[in-house]
């Protein structure tokens, strides 16, 4: 018999909010400065992974740049941070997805624990910005773990509360995060284009087409 639901674990960037077209116009900014060009591509391929990860995708993408230093790169993605912080200082709760506080607050009220699970370093202040802070049991450290595809970050969310896989469900946009999640052995939901995220368990256009329903079969039957 299926181990009912503890723990839901979210990726933060296009699952609770949109900062895509902030990382996009950071890497554009910080590439504009270095003298290279990026294509539109760079958003999708950048999402869920780490920023030093990021950075080389974003690197790699211009066969003419000259390499850079492990040193250099830590430099570059620094500076890419600080572009970054800037696009985002005027983020409120306005910004948060709509259906976000609804499914938080559901969750809250069945004691169902709540968890962070994302690469970015800059959830925290993220989080506080969109006014759920106090939604959250927890938050993954992404500098402590590797990154997406790698199901670390989430089975540290996991090991944290001394749960098993089968109590958990993930909370996904991305490839790489879909991927993680069904490492860690754990129930994935895919927020976005069914094609593009096919592996995952369940799949909807956005957070507000959960039903609470589904989510609360979910919890009771775990599966």
């Amino acid at each position: 018999m299926p181990l009912s639901k503890k723990l839901f674990i979210f990726d933060l960037d296009g699952v609770l909010t949109s900062t895509s077209h902030e990382h996009l116009q950071a890497w554009t900014l910080l590439c504009d400065e270095l003298g290279i060009k990026i294509g539109p591509d760079i958003e999708e391929k950048t999402k869920g992974v780490s920023r030093l990860d990021s950075l080389n995708i974003v690197l790699s993408s211009s066969p003419s740049i000259t390499a850079f230093t492990e040193q250099e790169k830590i430099e570059l993605a620094t500076r890419k941070n600080q572009i970054y912080q800037s696009l985002i200082q005027e983020y409120t709760p306005k910004n948060l997805y709509k259906g976000v506080l609804q499914l938080l607050e559901y969750l809250h009220k069945n004691n169902i624990l709540v968890a962070l699970g994302s690469a970015s370093k800059n959830g925290p202040m993220l989080l506080d910005k969109l006014g759920i802070t106090d939604y959250f049991d927890y938050i993954v450290d992404p500098s402590t773990v590797r990154g997406k595809p790698h199901p670390d970050i989430f089975l540290k969310a996991m090991n944290h509360f001394s749960l098993q896989p089968e109590q958990c469900v993930g909370v996904e946009d991305a490839i790489a995060g879909i991927h993680a999640i069904n490492q860690a052995n754990m129930y994935s939901i895919g927020i976005g284009h069914k094609d593009t995220l096919s592996h995952a368990s369940i799949v909807y256009p956005s957070i507000d087409h959960i039903r609470l329903d589904d989510i609360d079969t979910l919890i009771k039957e775990g599966t």
